[in-house]
């Protein structure tokens, strides 16, 4: 698996579900097996067989996000250099095209949210904006046709 970067939040978050789905989870589907064993015959037990495929995917996501985990690479944001944008910084932009101001919070691609602002280093704008100074004006291909941004400021998201 290759690399992730992470925040120390995505980092927390992950551990979290992983703990959940390690303990909580795999007691559920253990009981949801014990129960739909009690109904009999097992070759025709469509619970059974909906509990087992449950527990296949239950353990399948824990190894997957054990490898996440592993191979994570954390953003340090208490050392980041706002004098760019890199991963990790919040990123205050203007779309000279929308007339529009947004922050977006530039982070690994687990991480991404565009919803809430987050948007990964691999989407077309944090592509775009990486490497990039205040004041720069960036021009970005979307799949929605071409974007003109300014870059008003960079900062740490702790700040």
């Amino acid at each position: 698996m290759a690399e992730v970067r992470l925040t120390p939040e995505g980092i927390a978050k992950y551990e979290e579900h992983l703990e959940h789905l390690k303990t909580t989870r795999r007691m559920e589907i253990a009981e949801q097996i014990k129960i739909a064993r009690s109904f009999g015959d097992l070759s025709e037990n469509a619970e059974y067989d909906a509990a087992k495929n449950e527990q296949a995917k239950n353990e399948y996501d824990i190894i997957q996000l054990e490898n996440m985990l592993r191979n994570a690479i954390i953003i340090d944001e208490d050392t980041l250099d706002t004098d760019v944008v890199n991963v990790g910084a919040v990123v205050t932009l203007k779309n000279d095209t929308l007339g529009i101001e947004q922050d977006y919070h530039i982070v690994g691609s687990a991480e991404a949210d565009p919803e809430n602002g987050r948007i990964s280093n691999e989407s077309p704008v944090g592509m775009a904006v990486l490497g990039h100074r205040a004041g720069d004006l960036v021009d970005v291909q979307t799949p929605g046709g071409a974007m003109h941004w300014h870059i008003l400021a960079i900062k740490k998201a702790l700040d």
